[in-house]
């Protein structure tokens, strides 16, 4: 899948995944709708960012997660 909107280098944020153009990263982005954001938020506090960029962004982070194994840590025996 092809990300037009999302960029990384590793002099920007140490190569986080970036919106193009800016320093804002894809974690940010998803910070800020954990925190109950909505995308319209998002674009009214950041007016330089498209609507559309904060969505790939969203649907780039969801892509990469799409296949970890999240295992639950298990605590030693006492």
């Amino acid at each position: 899948m092809q990300f037009q909107h999302i960029t990384t280098n590793p002099k920007i944020l140490g190569g986080k995944p970036i919106i193009k153009g800016t320093r804002i990263s894809v974690e940010f982005l998803l910070e800020l709708v954990a925190s109950g954001g909505s995308v319209n938020d998002i674009v009214h506090k950041y007016p330089h960012l498209k609507e559309e960029a904060v969505r790939e962004a969203i649907l780039f982070a969801s892509y990469n997660l799409r296949n970890d194994v999240v295992l639950e840590s298990i605590a030693p025996a006492a």
